[in-house]
């Protein structure tokens, strides 16, 4: 059982039956040393995100999730394509809402963890560092500090982030799939 201390971002927790995984927390303490959580929580089955103050006594359970090797193969409509990774004709899909963010740096072939809870795979977890090329990225301009050094750039997965300055089209970068975040660039 998890205390309401315990939900840190990251805990697979049960409330209300559902699977959830906490987005965020903040700890405030009350007078006399009483302490509240409140916690920003997604729902692993529906993908909604919840926010709550969870007081001193309350209890959760925490969620059974089994990881299993799945691959990445297609996205159609708003709709992700998967399939177990030792059996490619044993497929299923996942919508947007379940897997939240890192939809953004799937990419297809991709071997990822689907996460099971009572037979059923709920959602992905992707490593927390990949590396993904860059599509497009504008030139940096050496005098221009207005933007703290960074740049936008595409990668091949469409997402747009922030990287510095030196970074140019074709490079491989490695980022941070939790935060969507640049990290290094790789060089070959």
């Amino acid at each position: 059982m998890l205390s309401h201390v315990e939900l840190k971002k990251g805990v697979y927790f049960v409330y209300e039956g559902m699977p959830y995984i906490i987005l965020d927390n903040s700890l405030m303490y009350k007078g006399r040393g009483s302490s509240v959580m409140q916690a920003k929580f997604r729902n692993l089955k529906t993908g909604s995100v919840l926010s709550r103050a969870f007081h001193t006594g309350e209890t959760f359970a925490e969620a059974d999730l089994e990881k299993l090797q799945v691959k990445f193969i297609y996205e159609s409509k708003g709709k992700y394509i998967f399939s177990e990774a030792e059996n490619p004709a044993k497929r299923f899909e996942l919508k947007k809402e379940q897997i939240g963010v890192q939809v953004e740096f799937l990419i297809p072939n991709t071997i990822v963890d689907g996460l099971y809870f009572n037979g059923e795979i709920l959602t992905i977890a992707l490593p927390v560092k990949m590396n993904l090329m860059v599509k497009e990225a504008p030139p940096g301009i050496k005098g221009d500090r207005a933007t703290g050094g960074t740049k936008t750039a595409i990668l091949e997965t469409g997402a747009e982030i922030q990287v510095p300055l030196f970074v140019e089209t074709d490079d491989i970068i490695e980022i941070n799939t939790e935060t969507g975040e640049y990290v290094r660039r790789i060089q070959e």
